[in-house]
């Protein structure tokens, strides 16, 4: 008989991860390789428990039973591969995100533990590490939070103060390096402390390679890095916004992507989580040209050795 071919939509995932022991072979592939591994004692002799669809170390000193979840973003979790897998498909597919609510309601799991598989989610989309950019290279700020008007005033006092007395807002600094006629640009975007100067330069000596064409607005952060890069900037103050190569608009675009899906499907995300979505929204900005497939499996495959668990989700709260 021949083998079913890969879903390339959404319809066809939720139906090709219908058999559980598909959803197991599916992520043992993309987490082993080369066949399964004992997280305990990185045995690679084992045998396979197909009732419990388990795996048994053979090591004398070792012995222990292991599943796919084991040591990934799936541990101990209750909830089957198959919703797992929906969810991840929905979200690294996703250009604007998807709330726990809905995404709650459409796999037939509470909104709470919703919230919990797509933070994990997040953590898996997260870039462990990057290289410094180069090329081209356009930097900027922004900044997320509620507007201090529409705050009641119990929740305004509590707020934290910028320097200058307003309630301060999360920082977001990004960097975007242009594409060229074989490849996409690519935006590293994180949260910041503040927007001071030595904030701000510090994010940008750390992802952009030094001699580098960078691009920015007028913020006096920037001033003082002309001797490490090709800087040029336009000012926004006095409606310069494109000079030839000069301008923003490409990390401005992201920006938007991103406020988007803060504003309009999350609508409202405490300032301990930003970092999350900002992980979301430059995982699916930068693998944009990706299959659907291709996104879904590039999530998965990161899965491993990134465990998040409710408690530490939630200290922060």
């Amino acid at each position: 008989m021949a083998e079913t071919p890969l879903p390339k939509t959404m319809m066809e995932a939720v139906r090709y991860f219908a058999d559980p022991d598909v959803c197991v072979d599916f992520v043992a592939k993309l987490r082993w390789p080369n066949g399964p591994v004992c997280p305990t004692c990185k045995g690679t002799e084992h045998s396979y428990l197909t009732t419990r669809r388990l795996w048994k170390c053979k090591n004398k000193t070792c012995h222990k039973q292991f599943s796919v979840k084991l040591g990934s973003i799936f541990e101990d979790s209750a909830i089957p591969l198959d919703k797992w897998l929906v969810s991840i498909w929905v979200i690294a597919n996703s250009k604007n995100g998807i709330s726990s609510y809905e995404l709650g309601r459409a796999v037939g799991i509470t909104q709470k533990s919703a919230w919990f598989v797509l933070h994990r989610i997040r953590l898996a989309m997260r870039t462990g590490s990057w290289l410094r950019q180069s090329g081209e290279v356009e930097a900027d700020e922004t900044y997320v939070g509620g507007k201090a008007e529409n705050m009641h005033a119990k929740v305004k006092r509590q707020k934290k103060r910028d320097s200058r007395g307003k309630v301060a807002k999360t920082v977001i600094a990004g960097t975007l390096q242009r594409g060229t006629e074989t490849t996409v640009s690519q935006v590293n975007a994180q949260v910041i402390p503040d927007d001071s100067v030595a904030s701000i330069r510090a994010h940008v000596r750390t992802r952009v390679a030094s001699k580098s064409k960078l691009y920015t607005d007028g913020h006096k952060a920037y001033g003082g890095l002309k001797h490490e890069f090709q800087h040029s900037w336009v000012s926004h103050e006095v409606g310069e916004y494109v000079r030839g190569r000069v301008h923003t608009g490409g990390i401005d675009n992201f920006w938007t992507l991103l406020k988007r899906g803060l504003a309009g499907t999350y609508v409202q995300v405490a300032p301990e989580h930003v970092s999350r979505y900002v992980d979301e929204r430059v995982f699916t900005f930068n693998m944009r040209d990706l299959t659907d497939l291709g996104r879904f499996q590039m999530v998965l495959s990161r899965i491993s050795g990134r465990r998040l668990t409710y408690a530490a989700l939630t200290r922060a709260i």
